[in-house]
């Protein structure tokens, strides 16, 4: 576990509020935060405590505030300590402690902000797109922010295993069987089923098959046509005519296929799962019945009829019996369909039956990442999640919002592959992978982005991932003109030197990466790491211009060895901790820049 200052001086105040309280339970103190302040004015942390256990022990908290801080001044991290507005304490840190922190850094590497191993596990479940095309720049999005926030996660001392659930059950991979069933077809001799002239058009191929066989075509991407050809190579004539026996095969042939694509996609983006789970498979082995049989024994379970809808009523809308989950009992807006009047299976409950399995394989936090269009879905879900773990297992929905991608001021056309819409192959192919998912990150996930292919492979300050890669090529380029010293030769070092303000500035974002780590986690928030590594990057290139006017500040002095070594250990630690973000962001940090 890395030593978080903010952690330390937090238990340090709580020590401090026990004597000065002798009388208090503990759980007085839950609620002490440590924080840094709004204003870097006001110091290096600022502590609510007086003001939250101050109503509880009867006290007036700016009274409590000026004992507290009388106390925390003491200590010998802190410089000084003062009462401020309602019951706050602000705290400034003695130079010495924050230069303390560099050995520790750089003792830990890229291991520094691991948390210390938390109880329980976390499934987290992302990307879970249809098996029915290609990965697209709106799945992109998903995939990076559930991936770098599993590994937040883990970063955080979560044990975390990663989830891809495979919707492949359901109407949208009856229609993907069917576009896939066309695209063999024209794989075949025309004389083998007669559906079409040999100079017929795609477009005339396709209403064929639609009037043969009384479908419409959803998928018409080119992306099926191999699929086709392999069923016709595998198979040759002997899927025609078709049955509902043929066509159940060609969907489990199309989605494995589809799927096969997707883990490539996936591959390219450094995204991995642990586990791939089939909803078929699930609804086969009869998770669905054991999830109503286990709402059913809490009496969750009815017959009856739901109230019309809100606003203008639908044209279709009647009023019918259908069998209902007490959703409303749980938080929800109101009562949800399991089963819908004809006694079928609602989308709903089948959702239902994937989080009983989850909870079945004994994962204590559901964590899911899914479109912003799924907004109105989250309410019933942690319902359902809390009724079928008797509210033991927690449910948290990161929402992303749709992405835009232009370029020369203009939206990008469609990908031709795809028929529809911009794959997430032709994103990486056009920028690279890291640039993918570092600008990814670089919004709150459910804030609308433009990714704007121009300004990402930009090498300037207004582009965060050129910014940030820039100033560990900087560390590293300094490292290496000094002969790449160890790590813990740099540990060892007198860093007395450290002193002017850009300096210890700098050791104060490095020494804030375990709460930063821990907070994000804690808030379901990996954009927070893209943010805080742009600080880091900031507050590295101003030192580094400071450098270049004040020459006692330049990291390498040659009749300087004791500050010229300080300053190494500031640079190894800056580039120990940029590596250790972009580790988590699924980012490959560059040793120099081209």
């Amino acid at each position: 576990m890395s030593h978080d200052i903010f952690a330390h001086l937090r238990d340090r105040t709580v020590t401090a509020l026990r004597a000065l309280l002798p009388e208090l339970p503990e759980e007085a103190f839950a609620r002490v935060t440590m924080e840094p302040p709004r204003e870097a004015s006001h110091g290096d942390m600022a502590t609510n405590a007086a003001l939250v256990v101050g109503k509880l022990a009867k006290l007036a908290p700016p009274k409590l505030a000026a004992d507290l801080a009388a106390a925390l001044s003491a200590l010998p991290e802190v410089e000084a300590a003062a009462p401020a507005g309602p019951g706050f304490v602000n705290l400034r840190l003695r130079e010495d402690y924050l230069r303390g922190q560099l050995p520790i850094i750089l003792r830990e590497g890229e291991a520094f902000g691991q948390g210390a191993e938390k109880p329980g596990r976390v499934n987290v479940e992302y990307v879970s797109a249809n098996p029915t095309g290609p990965m697209h720049v709106g799945h992109c999005r998903g995939a990076v922010v559930g991936d770098a926030l599993a590994a937040l996660l883990a970063k955080a001392g979560h044990q975390v295993t990663r989830e891809y659930y495979i919707n492949d059950a359901g109407a949208q991979v009856q229609a993907l069987g069917w576009a896939a069933y066309w695209r063999y077809l024209e794989a075949l001799p025309v004389a083998v089923h007669g559906l079409w002239a040999e100079d017929a058009t795609p477009e005339g191929r396709k209403a064929a098959v639609e009037a043969a066989y009384d479908t419409t075509l959803q998928y018409g991407g080119e992306y099926l046509v191999p699929v086709g050809q392999a069923l016709a190579a595998e198979r040759g004539t002997t899927l025609f005519p078709p049955d509902p026996g043929k066509l159940a095969e060609v969907r489990h042939f199309t989605v494995a296929a589809m799927m096969a694509e997707i883990r490539e996609d996936l591959a390219a983006l450094g995204v991995a799962h642990d586990v791939f789970i089939s909803e078929a498979q699930v609804v086969a082995d009869g998770v669905l019945e054991r999830a109503e049989a286990l709402l059913d024994s809490q009496g969750l379970i009815y017959v009856g009829t739901l109230p019309p809808p809100k606003g203008k009523l639908p044209e279709d809308w009647e009023e019918r019996e259908q069998t209902l989950f007490r959703s409303e009992r749980f938080g929800d807006d109101t009562d949800r369909p399991l089963r819908k009047s004809d006694g079928t299976g609602t989308y709903f409950a089948n959702d239902i039956a994937n989080h009983l399995h989850k909870i079945e394989r004994g994962f204590d936090q559901l964590v899911h990442v899914w479109g912003a269009d799924h907004g109105g879905y989250v309410k019933r879900m942690q319902a359902a999640v809390a009724a079928l773990s008797n509210r033991s297992v927690s449910l948290d929905v990161v929402l992303t919002q749709i992405v835009h991608v232009v370029k020369n001021g203009a939206p990008v056309r469609m990908s031709k592959r795809a028929g529809s819409y911009i794959t997430l192959r032709d994103l990486i192919e056009e920028v690279g992978r890291d640039a993918v998912r570092f600008t990814m990150l670089t919004r709150k996930s459910d804030a609308q982005m433009e990714f704007d292919l121009d300004l990402v492979v930009q090498q300037s300050r207004d582009n965060p991932v050129f910014y940030v890669q820039y100033a560990h090529a900087r560390c590293r380029s300094v490292l290496r003109g000094a002969g790449d010293p160890s790590l813990e030769s740099l540990a060892a070092a007198p860093l007395d030197s450290l002193t002017d303000p850009a300096e210890l500035g700098l050791i104060r974002r490095l020494a804030a990466w375990p709460r930063v780590v821990d907070a994000a986690a804690a808030a379901r928030e990996p954009h927070r790491v893209a943010f805080f590594l742009n600080d880091l990057a900031s507050d590295f290139h101003l030192l580094w211009n400071k450098g270049k006017e004040d020459t006692t500040l330049r990291f390498i002095q040659a009749d300087q060895p004791a500050a010229t070594q300080a300053r190494l250990a500031l640079v190894a630690a800056t580039a120990a901790v940029v590596r250790s973000g972009l580790r988590v962001m699924g980012v490959t940090p560059v040793e120099e820049m081209r």
